[in-house]
């Protein structure tokens, strides 16, 4: 069988400096201390903190086809000081233990740039921070305001999260009739290839076996099946995130795939780039329901990600790139964001699963009746929130008592005791129609010139929606 082109897989692929070639695949049983499976972000950071706590652990690596083939090398490159529903988390806690969460969180960044530097992995990064939750229409400044105001409430300060008004927003991306947005500093644009594959090559340096184009085919506790050979460890890693519906586990229950798209564009001119901003490669989102995701990648390149889908009985998208109707939808709202930018060309697009859990939010497991360690339930916010539950795992795996162990997203359990299943279909998939349906007619509703009062019911409907999803 030929070896795919991976080059082909997106941008971030294309733009690598070498050619993507497999690592040999397992052809033969053997144990191992420690069996991951997936070679993205969650199973190389768990990878790697284990292996620097404990250098004398033999740790095995299984991966359908390449390291960062799935989300970890189709992302938005955006490296978050975040959590997502970082709030739940932060309920109950006395005032110290909410501060030190807190702090946890945002330095992720730091964190990742300290490894990169140390281990010399060259991922383009970035610390331009963010624009979140920008404002294009009137209705969206009280959704925004309050996204500022919830952080606030949270116990991050000014510095943390504050406002830009009309002027200081264009200032920094000129998006337009953009009324205002959230600021934070605790965001880095990456190119995220870059930073997997280069954690890869550390890991294997250090000693950690890789078997690529090995995909799993089966797993129990001390045991991991594949077409070449079988692993037999102590404990077991399923680092699948979205791609867990993908093996017969139940996993599947628990995390189902949500599809989301990108574009990028050829490189912008000089005079283009003053036009829209992104001086320091700053990322931005806006208020949409519909997130759309954007940054400024280092040859000078605009990404474009946006929307979302879902496929009935979570089945993972395998096909990298967008139909031409999904093109053609994302091509109209990158211009409707720049105008400036209707000619330009569109060089590559493509999409990837992410994992969306029952409970939305992430979590670090370690079950030592079993030893099944997982971690995932990023949501989409995976670049940075996997770093900091893979040290966590790293931690409840060698039995640590450290800060991390006692933050409230570190779990010593039963994954079932933790963990909520989704609903069986079609529950989710008529929820997801629903939703996505009432927040597509909002946004082509606020697009329009003039409001009706359908423009306040669907909008009054979405909110509604909002309310129930975080439940």
């Amino acid at each position: 069988m030929a070896t795919p082109d991976y080059q082909q897989l997106n941008y971030w692929f294309d733009s690598l400096a070498a050619p993507v070639k497999p690592r040999s695949a397992l052809s033969t049983d053997r144990h191992c201390d420690i069996a991951i499976i997936g070679a993205g972000y969650t199973g190389l950071w768990c990878a790697y903190y284990l292996k620097k706590a404990r250098p004398t652990l033999d740790i095995c690596i299984v991966e359908k086809e390449v390291a960062g083939y799935g989300a970890s090398g189709r992302n938005g490159g955006w490296l978050m000081g975040d959590l997502q529903n970082l709030g739940v988390f932060l309920q109950g806690l006395n005032d110290d233990k909410r501060e030190h969460a807190i702090g946890q969180v945002t330095d992720i960044v730091n964190e990742v740039e300290r490894v990169c530097r140390q281990e010399q992995i060259d991922c383009d990064l970035a610390r331009g921070g963010a624009l979140y939750a920008a404002a294009r229409f009137p209705e969206q400044l009280p959704r925004a305001q309050g996204i500022l105001q919830h952080y606030h409430s949270l116990g991050f300060s000014t510095d943390d999260y504050y406002w830009l008004d009309k002027d200081q927003a264009a200032q920094q991306v000129n998006v337009r009739n953009a009324l205002g947005a959230v600021f934070t500093p605790h965001v880095a644009a990456i190119h995220p290839a870059k930073l997997v594959r280069g954690l890869g090559h550390v890991v294997e340096a250090m000693g950690v076996r890789i078997y690529e184009q090995t995909p799993c085919t089966r797993f129990t506790p001390g045991l991991v099946e594949a077409p070449g050979g079988v692993l037999r460890a102590d404990i077991v890693i399923p680092a699948l995130e979205g791609y867990a519906g993908s093996l017969p586990s139940p996993l599947k229950r628990h995390t189902i795939p949500v599809v989301s798209r990108i574009i990028a564009t050829e490189p912008l001119t000089t005079d283009q780039w003053q036009e829209i901003g992104f001086a320091e490669r700053q990322v931005f989102c806006d208020s949409s329901r519909l997130v759309s995701y954007l940054q400024r990648t280092a040859d000078g390149r605009l990404l474009f990600g946006a929307r979302g889908s879902y496929a009935f009985g979570g089945k993972v998208r395998l096909a990298p790139q967008l139909t031409e109707e999904e093109l053609r939808q994302q091509h109209n709202l990158m211009v409707d964001f720049f105008p400036a930018l209707e000619n330009v060309q569109v060089t590559h697009d493509w999409c990837g699963n992410l994992g969306m859990s029952r409970r939305m939010r992430p979590h670090a497991i370690f079950d030592p009746s079993s030893g099944i360690g997982l971690a995932g339930g990023y949501g989409g916010e995976g670049v940075g929130a996997s770093n900091l539950m893979a040290r966590t795992l790293a931690d409840l795996i060698l039995e640590k008592d450290s800060e991390l162990t006692a933050m409230p997203w570190a779990h010593r359990a039963r994954t079932n005791s933790v963990l909520r299943q989704w609903e069986p279909e079609p529950i989710p998939w008529l929820v997801y129609k629903t939703v996505n349906s009432i927040y597509s007619a909002e946004e082509a509703m606020l697009l329009k010139p003039v409001r009706n009062w359908k423009t306040w019911a669907v909008s009054g409907l979405a909110d509604m929606y909002d309310r129930l999803l975080d439940t």
